[in-house]
């Protein structure tokens, strides 16, 4: 009875969506929903294993070795290139220590002070890959001990042969960080002792050579990771020298770096907050030491260490969805999920490159939802979130992204006009695939996209079905600012 009561409660105070009067309150990258391919992936190496591939019953193992990315492959090609306009970063832990091989005979192994090698032909590879996707590179520079003079100081010889190489290969870099997670320099493999004084004199050097030797690509930074002195003290000593502000967010760490996430969490209020407490940390920096400027995160998914189980299910859907739309809302330029095909984490399977519940989601924020962003003027609470974008590529329209996390309770809005309604749902949540209005969503033969098409749903009010994500697009919203 206490909860027929909550409901009738509930209803009563529906929320209504007047699309024709919700403000615009943010503008965001077209390329805003973007991804990583992380630097070991292109060289191959260690990277976190799945869990997929761990013995039964044995403890997670971190690390396994894997080939280099087959980035010429078609499968991988097309799905990406169907997220497009986009980002691809090319960077990660191990990019701070990996050598770029100018030379038609790359070394056997890495030189004294770099952890890998990353030959003509794989960067050629993502150059390829970046134009015939549509995804321009952001990437990162090696600062390990090899890029050092004898007075510990950074040099900029091997950035500077891998921007001339890109330059001559007709690729396009648009912006770069110095260093991936400089907040972490004993696990990315800068010098010891390596503080935040030494930090900022090293970026110093680095934005005076970038504004010197590739003026066009956007210096980002600090792409730190953390939220407590060492990432503030980063920020302080480059801020002055970014063009925007970059920074990373994992909520937690995985089961394989023991992390103590469930799969029962990962639908709350508090789990899903997560994202907007590190956004407002790096926004109070942003205004108190770079006014105005943008900011970036670089790099985001379910938990570091390459995910946990479910982070390749419907279930870390929620998380992605509601990232993209609270971020947005905030005016976060971009966002690059980590990773694109790597690990349990990745949009697509990491052996076969089959779409995971996490692609169709981006896929249908990609067509849905455009650069302009409404306040849909619906209070929080818990177990509904509402986000409102004017719809992409359809002027006058809008589109909304409903999202209920309850995980019993159904939920109920009204919406004074016809609209195209795109459910996404699991029978299981943790079973790896989602239905797209009742029809699961699969690559057909010749991995043919299926279509994703909406139904129609009349004015009124609209029922959503517990743990479910709907899209709704209004074809004539009459909102001056989709026009």
């Amino acid at each position: 009875m206490a909860a027929v009561f909550v409901y009738a409660r509930a209803s009563a105070a529906e929320p209504t969506l007047d699309v024709a009067t919700m403000p615009r309150v943010a503008t965001i990258d077209p390329r805003f929903q973007s991804y990583n391919i992380e630097m070991v992936e292109v060289t191959g190496g260690q990277f976190w294993k799945q869990y997929a591939a761990a013995r039964p019953g044995a403890k997670p193992e971190r690390f396994a070795a894997r080939t280099p990315i087959d980035l010429h492959d078609g499968r991988l090609r097309k799905l990406a290139a169907a997220l497009a306009p986009a980002y691809l970063r090319v960077s990660g832990t191990w990019a701070n220590s990996t050598f770029f091989a100018d030379s038609d005979a790359p070394p056997a192994a890495p030189p004294a002070g770099f952890k890998g090698v990353l030959t003509r032909q794989q960067w050629r590879d993502v150059i390829d890959f970046s134009l015939a996707v549509g995804a321009p590179i952001v990437t990162s520079f090696a600062i390990s001990t090899g890029t050092r003079d004898a007075g510990g100081r950074w040099t900029s010889e091997q950035a500077g042969q891998l921007l001339a190489f890109t330059k001559s290969t007709g690729g396009q870099i648009a912006a770069a960080e110095f260093m991936n997670e400089p907040d972490l320099p004993a696990i990315g493999s800068a010098p010891e002792h390596y503080d935040a004084a030494a930090y900022g004199r090293d970026f110093a050097t680095f934005r005076a050579f970038m504004k010197e030797a590739a003026p066009d690509v956007a210096i980002l930074g600090p792409g730190t990771i953390g939220t407590g002195a060492d990432a503030r003290a980063r920020f302080t000593v480059s801020a002055q020298g970014i063009d925007a502000v970059s920074y990373h967010h994992y909520g937690a760490l995985s089961a394989r770096c023991a992390g103590d996430r469930t799969a029962t969490q990962a639908l709350s209020d508090q789990w899903l907050s997560r994202t907007g407490r590190t956004f407002a940390l790096y926004r109070a920096l942003r205004d108190r030491l770079a006014p105005g400027k943008p900011i970036w995160l670089t790099e985001t998914a379910e938990t570091a260490c390459g995910g946990n189980p479910w982070a390749a299910t419907f279930t870390d859907t929620f998380r992605y969805l509601d990232q993209l739309g609270r971020l947005a809302k905030a005016g976060v330029q971009v966002v690059m999920h980590n990773t694109l095909a790597a690990s349990d984490y990745g949009l697509l399977d990491d052996e076969n490159h089959l779409p995971r519940p996490n692609y169709w989601a981006a896929l249908l924020w990609r067509r849905l939802m455009g650069t302009t962003v409404l306040d849909a003027r619906v209070a929080e609470q818990p177990g509904l979130h509402v986000y409102a974008h004017c719809a992409r590529d359809t002027p006058d329209g809008m589109a909304l992204l409903v999202i209920n996390n309850d995980r019993r309770m159904r939920r109920r809005l009204t919406l004074p006009a016809a609209s195209q309604r795109y459910t996404l749902a699991s029978e299981r949540l943790v079973d790896g695939n989602v239905r797209l209005n009742g029809s699961t969503l699969a690559l057909g033969p010749s991995d043919q996209m299926p279509a994703l098409n909406g139904e129609p749903a009349p004015a009124g009010a609209i029922i959503f079905a517990p743990a479910t994500i709907t899209f709704l697009t209004v074809a004539n919203a009459g909102n001056a600012d989709c026009r």
